[in-house]
């Protein structure tokens, strides 16, 4: 992990078709005032764009945010590729309209938290922390 060496680095990412985007913008800039590196890919994603983009930007944390109801293939997919690039240590937040029911098996395949609407930036901001620099 990070060990205080550096900015905390997030990747926020969009897996999907679901184009809506002002939440994940919202956060990558409440992480960016909080001081962290934050890298947006923006919308669409395919989960191979995401893990990609890990190799290359090395964060450690990856945001995944979805509206569209994807979040119980695209999430899973992501902790998967990122296990098998041996990228299995960085840290997976989830975001947007998750039902309650579907985060214990998002936990189970490697999400560490999901986010709902209405959660406040510094939560996000202290759970991330606390990951981060155990």
């Amino acid at each position: 992990m990070n060990g205080g060496k550096r900015p905390i680095k997030v990747l926020i990412a969009k897996p999907g078709l679901d184009g809506h985007d002002r939440g994940a913008k919202v956060l990558t800039l409440g992480l960016m005032d909080a001081g962290m590196e934050v890298i947006y890919t923006g919308i669409r994603q395919t989960p191979e764009a995401i893990v990609a983009a890990c190799l290359h930007e090395d964060p450690d944390v990856v945001g995944l945010s979805s509206l569209a109801g994807g979040h119980m293939y695209f999430f899973p997919r992501v902790a998967e590729l990122l296990k098998d690039k041996g990228l299995g240590g960085i840290v997976i937040i989830g975001g947007g309209i998750v039902p309650e029911g579907d985060i214990p098996l998002l936990k189970e395949k490697g999400v560490a938290a999901i986010f709902g609407p209405g959660t406040m930036i510094e939560e996000v901001v202290e759970f991330i922390k606390g990951q981060v620099n155990r």
